[in-house]
């Protein structure tokens, strides 16, 4: 669940501190029993899925190889800079989610879950389509426990859905 910036205000300052004193112990355990959150750049033409149910593809068909997608990803009517923009803002307007270093063209992103604050990796690649069209390829995975529960699929199926109405909206206020 969200707040708003206006819930958040309400909540009296000790106890935004003291959740900000226990998020931070539980990443801190986290990295310190799993290693660094940040599982780092995927090379999607070579991409193995993992054997536990604990990450989600979504690509372009063929894109990545031998590796089974779970979902097809759409072409967008806009040039691929405009949609890794775009990417990059609905990824970063999830609370939990931040930004990690590029890897030339691909796009990391570290999103925690709300409560136990358990980092998952996103790797984000625009592909071309044309001067004028884009697609992508989405990775989430769990550096943490055997399965997510579907978290990195539901995650992903979100991004999809925002990045579409954000393009939408763009096109219908033009």
């Amino acid at each position: 669940m969200s707040t708003t910036k206006e819930q958040e205000t309400r909540v009296p300052g000790p106890v935004r501190g003291g959740v900000r004193i226990v998020t931070g112990l539980l990443e801190g355990a986290w990295a310190l029993v799993f290693g660094p959150p940040d599982l780092g750049p995927v090379d999607f033409a070579t991409l193995t899925r993992r054997r536990t149910p604990n990450d989600a593809l979504v690509a372009p068909e063929g894109f990545c190889g031998h590796a089974e997608v779970d979902r097809a990803a759409p072409v967008f009517p806009v040039p691929a800079e405009r949609l890794r923009a775009v990417l990059a803002e609905v990824a970063l307007s999830e609370r939990g989610t931040t930004r990690l270093p590029a890897a030339g063209a691909q796009d990391r992103f570290l999103a925690r879950t709300l409560f136990f604050r358990f980092p998952d990796t996103v790797n984000a690649e625009v592909v071309p389509r044309g001067e004028s069209a884009a697609t992508l390829a989405l990775y989430g995975r769990s550096q943490i426990g055997g399965s997510d529960f579907g978290v990195n699929r539901a995650r992903l199926a979100r991004w999809l859905t925002k990045i579409e109405q954000r393009l939408n909206a763009e096109r219908a206020s033009a």
